[in-house]
């Protein structure tokens, strides 16, 4: 049975794209809630045929063609967005990337029809043929990122530390340190110096009668004029 209860707890009633692996539990919660649509990651793809070739020599060079197939379309989205501003050049960086996965996909097709194509091989390349629609979600849509890399890097750790922090075997203690994260991570999403930040967000709180600031526009980087977004973003000199 898939539980796909924790994902919708967090995205709920949204809509877009959610950029992800290939969790069957995010399958579900497309499946459930049809205004979300699902991106796959090309670093877990990447993935698939590096792990294909361990212990298999008669994979290698198969293996290695097809990370250099990804690695020249994560170059060629690169270069694109480089010129995303630029009505001349974008639509020939943009034709080069369209072309590249027609190139993969006729690869991939190709591959699968090989006479004795190995099981390992085989099983990527027919993941590859099921979630080959959410992979190519970026192509015209550049807001969407081609991995969910950024995400994955952001919970490390909190993943790690989850195990080794005292108190993590509390509920409440969780809670805090999930929320601490967050607010941690969207002060360094926005470039501000998180010291500086939570010095003067606990000062409020404490000229409150130890409460939070009623008006808490002066602490949502989203809500802040550009003068204190400058200001939060000194950052302090060199030790």
């Amino acid at each position: 049975m898939v539980c796909s209860s924790v994902p919708e707890s967090v995205i709920g009633d949204s809509e877009g794209t959610l950029v992800c692996d290939r969790y069957s539990a995010y399958k579900k919660l497309a499946k459930d809630h049809p205004l979300i649509v699902l991106a796959f990651c090309w670093a877990h793809v990447r993935r698939d045929f590096i792990d294909a070739s361990r212990g298999d020599p008669d994979l290698e060079k198969w293996s290695i063609a097809w990370v250099d197939r990804i690695a020249r379309l994560y170059y060629l989205n690169e270069q694109r967005l480089l010129v995303r501003e630029d009505p001349k050049q974008w639509p020939t960086r943009q034709l080069r990337l369209e072309k590249h996965v027609e190139r993969i996909a006729s690869q991939r097709d190709k591959d699968l029809v090989r006479p004795r194509l190995a099981e390992k091989a085989q099983k990527v390349l027919e993941s590859l043929v099921n979630h080959w629609e959410g992979l190519c979600r970026f192509i015209q849509n550049p807001d969407i990122p081609m991995d969910n890399n950024i995400a994955e890097q952001t919970l490390r750790g909190p993943v790690v530390g989850r195990k080794n922090y005292y108190g993590s075997g509390s509920d409440w203690s969780m809670e805090l340190a999930a929320w601490f994260f967050t607010v941690l991570t969207s002060l360094k999403t926005w470039k501000i110096n998180q010291k500086l930040w939570l010095k003067g967000y606990l000062e409020a709180c404490i000229a409150n009668d130890r409460k939070p600031p009623e008006d808490l526009s002066q602490w949502l980087p989203w809500q802040m004029d550009e003068s204190r977004l400058k200001e939060l973003r000194i950052h302090d000199p060199p030790g």
